[in-house]
């Protein structure tokens, strides 16, 4: 992966000038830093061998991500600047996430990705099912009552038939995605600011870059 970054000075130090989510692929994707969360207080759920919550996620693999069996890279050093990012990430207040929100970051930043808010996503009205046969598809129709109609003569009661529709994808699944994106946007302009104060980086600069905040607008 290439993460594009800009050389400053201060004081005569050189430091590297990353946007907050060009940091947050750094640190975990590149650096391979480790989430530090409390383990479960239910003796239930308290894993075996003290890994946390991330670790437990990172196995399912949900973003594709590649599961590290440490707190550290195997063989070689975490940059001291990337484990003050991650326990930084750890402390997003519960306002923002908290917990949850932290995992999802890391999770996102390890894969190299940005939450999908759907982009293009415009909701259809279509058939709620439909069938194949040898004339093609064709939308699946239910009786919904019987109507009487003179025909030829003679009345016959025939079914009235309708095509249950419905909307995809429907919007409120849309709202959720874009909700979701927020989210992790407000959650990464905390650490943003988090990230830029204080000096507790010691090589790196967070510089104001941002992911657009409605990309969708």
């Amino acid at each position: 992966m290439s993460i594009h970054s800009r050389i400053t000075r201060h004081g005569g130090k050189t430091k590297r000038a990353l946007g907050v989510q060009q940091i947050l692929e750094w640190a975990f994707r590149i650096e391979r830093a480790q989430l530090e969360l409390p383990e479960p207080t239910d003796p239930e759920h308290v894993e075996g061998f003290g890994f946390g919550l991330e670790y437990v996620l990172l196995q399912r693999a949900a973003l594709g991500c590649q599961v590290d069996g440490g707190r550290h890279k195997m063989g070689s050093y975490t940059h001291e600047d990337a484990e003050v990012i991650a326990a930084i990430v750890a402390g997003l207040p519960d306002a923002l996430g908290g917990k949850r929100m932290a995992i999802r970051v890391a999770e996102l930043a390890r894969a190299g990705l940005t939450p999908d808010w759907m982009p293009g996503a415009v909701p259809q009205c279509v058939p709620v099912e439909t069938r194949r046969n040898q004339h093609g598809e064709r939308s699946v129709t239910v009786v919904v009552g019987t109507e009487r109609v003179l025909s030829r003569g003679k009345w016959r009661t025939v079914d009235v038939v309708a095509c249950p529709v419905t909307w995809r994808p429907h919007p409120e699944q849309i709202s959720s995605a874009r909700r979701a994106y927020e989210d992790w946007w407000n959650a990464l302009d905390w650490l943003r600011d988090g990230l830029s104060q204080g000096g507790l980086l010691r090589d790196t600069e967070v510089t104001p870059a941002m992911p657009k905040r409605r990309p969708w607008r």
